[in-house]
């Protein structure tokens, strides 16, 4: 794979508490620069860096981040929001404590009715494997498969752990031919960016991708 074909797999990624507009700017210009797939920004700085790169950029945003445990009508709000703001993507944290407790109904049908609030837009479903056995890990491919969401997401990257091998080859086993596969957390050299494609994912989060590639440059 070359650099512009792995480029183009990555949500190019700053969410940290502390980012600044002109650090969203400064993404925003790399994403364009290297043909990133998207930017990946908290929500507050969507409507700016929609107007910023006026097209020439997918801007992505996170709802219920990066705990998943709100409710489900203030998700379906911030999807909402996010998307009169200008968001081309947004991705969701599902309701880990639900989940855990069993209740897989409430789960789904609250992706279903983010699905709804996101109209055509992509819908990534970010389940936290760290968090999750894999029986609940394979819980969610079903449930992500049954709702239409576009993507299932291992992770937002501010829990223990992020993306792992494994999780990439259980996802691909479990999800249906309409879900896509987000690797994301922790993705730091261009040869395990390579490796998690390879295994079946299609999307990677990640800030480091661009910055190792601006290195060597």
């Amino acid at each position: 794979m070359n650099r512009k074909e792995l480029c183009a797999t990555v949500d190019h990624t700053l969410l940290k508490q502390t980012a600044t507009w002109k650090e969203i700017q400064a993404l925003c210009d790399d994403a364009i620069a290297f043909g990133t797939a998207s930017v990946c920004i908290p929500p507050c700085y969507v409507r700016q860096a929609h107007e910023y790169v006026q097209g020439k950029m997918a801007i992505c945003t996170v709802i219920g981040f990066p705990n998943g445990n709100n409710t489900t009508a203030s998700k379906v709000f911030e999807t909402r929001d996010a998307i009169e703001n200008g968001a081309d993507e947004v991705d969701m944290v599902i309701n880990i404590g639900m989940l855990k407790a069993g209740e897989k109904e409430y789960v789904e049908d609250e992706i279903r009715r983010i699905k709804a609030a996101a109209g055509d837009k992509i819908l990534k479903v970010i389940i936290e494997t760290c968090l999750l056995t894999d029986e609940e890990k394979i819980a969610m491919c079903e449930i992500v498969t049954r709702t239409g969401a576009d993507f299932i997401k291992t992770s937002t990257g501010f829990s223990t752990a992020g993306a792992t091998f494994a999780d990439i080859e259980l996802f691909a086993k479990h999800v249906g031919p309409n879900v896509k596969i987000k690797a994301a957390g922790g993705i730091s050299t261009l040869e395990d960016a390579e490796k998690f494609l390879d295994l079946g994912a299609s999307r990677l989060g990640t800030s480091r991708i661009v910055k190792l590639l601006k290195q060597e440059k």
